[in-house]
């Protein structure tokens, strides 16, 4: 949950991931799904784009697209 909605706890995510969360969703939708993992992946954009990083290694970046 964004730290703008109150969120008080953080979980560690890779940075090109967190950006293509927040490029695929507001901070009120993220409030809303809270730490459902699944809830993010029905997400289209998103449950493709994890495909794709998948096999990648860890320390991979990318420059990411603004979706929204």
């Amino acid at each position: 949950m964004p730290k703008a909605k109150k969120g008080r706890f953080t979980v560690a995510v890779h940075p090109i991931c967190h950006k293509a969360i927040h490029a695929n969703f507001t901070n009120p939708e993220l409030a809303r799904i809270g730490e459902d993992r699944e809830a993010l992946l029905q997400n289209e954009a998103l449950a493709k784009f994890v495909r794709w990083v998948s096999d990648k290694p860890p320390d991979f970046h990318a420059p990411t697209r603004t979706a929204r």
